[in-house]
């Protein structure tokens, strides 16, 4: 069996909302919208990736806050895994530095507004669950 490589999404939330990113590559992903986030390098932490795909990706400084139950599976031999997280008191408004065009803030009733990729749409569901009221 092949080793199985953790990639990261980050729930980004703020005021109830939470942050969509438009891909800008690869041509078969651009356009779509995904949770940003990124691969974990040898001898990463899941969470220390989270943070510095973050900021690779977004130019903010963040904090994981809670890891969703489940993974998704990408192309192998990937598979997705999501947290929840934070902006930081004085981080600044994220910005589409790298792999996306375009970002927005979505308010629940919102989230379905944006075309997400199909392998992000279970992670999505699971914040939508976390945002709205029971």
């Amino acid at each position: 069996m092949t080793e199985r490589i953790v990639v990261v999404g980050a729930a980004l939330l703020d005021g109830g909302r939470l942050l969509a990113a438009r891909r800008s590559a690869p041509p078969e992903l651009a356009g779509r919208w995904e949770l940003p986030g990124g691969k974990v390098e040898a001898g990463e932490t899941p969470e220390a990736a989270l943070v510095r795909e973050l900021r690779e990706e977004l130019g903010v400084e963040t904090a994981p806050v809670e890891r969703l139950p489940g993974e998704w599976p990408l192309k192998p031999p990937y598979v997705l895994r999501v947290w929840t997280a934070r902006l930081l008191p004085g981080s600044g408004e994220p910005k589409p530095l790298q792999d996306h065009d375009a970002l927005c803030w979505l308010a629940p009733a919102e989230i379905w507004n944006v075309s997400w990729l199909d392998q992000d749409v279970p992670a999505v569901r699971e914040v939508l669950a976390r945002l709205e009221p029971a």
